[in-house]
């Protein structure tokens, strides 16, 4: 069968819009109509070659999608045809030490992808083409295994839902899941595109009493704000951690999240806590990156840590960001800044990096 995609072939490059063969359904695996698919700047990242993934190319990139389910493989107990579904990048063994501990969003156990030796999923002319983190959302079809998947009630709008799979998953769990926030406290978010504002959410969920949003351009102001931040300071018109240090009268903040993949980013959070603060570094960085700060730039007590999308247990997380949702507490409507069809998956990363969006949602009914 063939699809169109969105395909990746060098770095620097525009993705271009092609034909691509995909297989079908082995035992466990999915086959999923795409309805929408949220841009993410992990995607940017792979395209401007600052991404911790070593990838092959062709490969068709995307990850954050739903859709409806049209076909199934033998062995699949948890999807029939005719379910809605988000995917989800944390696709999970259930049997390695990880899974078994109960943090399937650091699973080893590598079930998601076909084995070697397999056909691929995806192809052109009988050459394989890469499936991206075992998603690949920019295309009409997704071929997945059903631990990548969750069902959704199909009432909820899907090119909502989607950004739940990866940007919201990751920010709202990073409050709320990883930090150990809690209810009083206060934050500054550096960084304020979908995964900052999606951590902003997360913590006026949670009940911070303060929360700086941090940001170079100025029209992210009234997206913080929205999302649920007290304060925005500009960082391209002053010194981020000295504004924060003067909103919260010196003292510093004490939850610090960096929201974007950028070592100065990572080291400003840092040097805006509290005492007993915690720096909790969402985006991803390059391998090479390395982290540096004056010793005496961090406070008595501070804990610096890492967040692996949002420390998720998706296939229960995921429902449950989508009823805070429909309780008014999470507004995803707000999210969707921009839309737009396949083809203009070259101008959602450009929008992106001017800081227009804080989600790009292309659709494909």
């Amino acid at each position: 069968m063939q699809i169109e995609a969105a395909v990746f072939r060098k770095v620097h490059e525009p993705l271009t819009i092609e034909a691509v063969d995909i297989d079908k359904p082995q035992a466990r695996e999915v086959l999923v109509r795409t309805v929408a698919t949220g841009v993410c700047h992990s995607d940017l990242h792979v395209v401007d070659g600052v991404g911790r993934w070593p990838l092959d190319r062709p490969i068709v990139l995307g990850h954050e999608g739903a859709g409806v389910v049209e076909a199934v493989g033998d062995a699949v107990t948890s999807l029939r045809v005719g379910d809605h579904v988000v995917a989800c990048l944390s696709g999970f063994c259930g049997q390695c030490p990880q899974c078994l501990s109960g943090h399937p969003n650091l699973c080893t156990g590598g079930l998601v992808a076909r084995p070697e030796g397999a056909p691929p999923r995806l192809s052109q002319n009988g050459a394989p083409v890469r499936q991206f983190i075992n998603i690949s959302s920019y295309a009409e079809k997704m071929l997945l295994h059903e631990n990548s998947l969750v069902r959704i009630d199909p009432d909820l709008p899907l090119d909502r839902a989607a950004l739940v799979g990866c940007g919201v998953l990751t920010g709202v769990g990073a409050a709320l899941r990883s930090s150990g926030l809690q209810a009083g406290q206060t934050v500054a978010v550096f960084g304020c595109g979908g995964v900052g504002l999606a951590i902003i959410q997360g913590a006026r969920i949670g009940g911070a009493r303060r929360i700086i949003a941090v940001d170079q351009f100025a029209q992210k102001e009234e997206m913080a704000k929205r999302a649920g931040a007290t304060d925005f300071v500009n960082a391209s018109e002053e010194d981020p951690v000295k504004a924060v240090r003067a909103l919260t009268g010196g003292a510093g903040v004490d939850h610090a999240f960096e929201a974007v993949g950028l070592v100065k980013l990572c080291r400003q959070a840092i040097e805006s806590l509290a005492i007993r603060g915690t720096a909790t570094i969402v985006g991803v960085l390059p391998p090479d990156a390395m982290i540096e700060f004056p010793w005496m730039a961090i406070r008595p007590e501070c804990k610096v840590q890492t967040s692996r999308m949002g420390g998720n247990r998706f296939r229960y997380d995921i429902p449950m960001y989508l009823d805070f949702y429909r309780q008014g507490r999470l507004d995803l409507d707000a999210m969707v800044t921009k839309r737009g069809r396949l083809g203009d998956i070259n101008e959602a990363f450009r929008a992106m990096k001017a800081g227009e969006v804080a989600r790009t949602v292309l659709t494909f009914d």
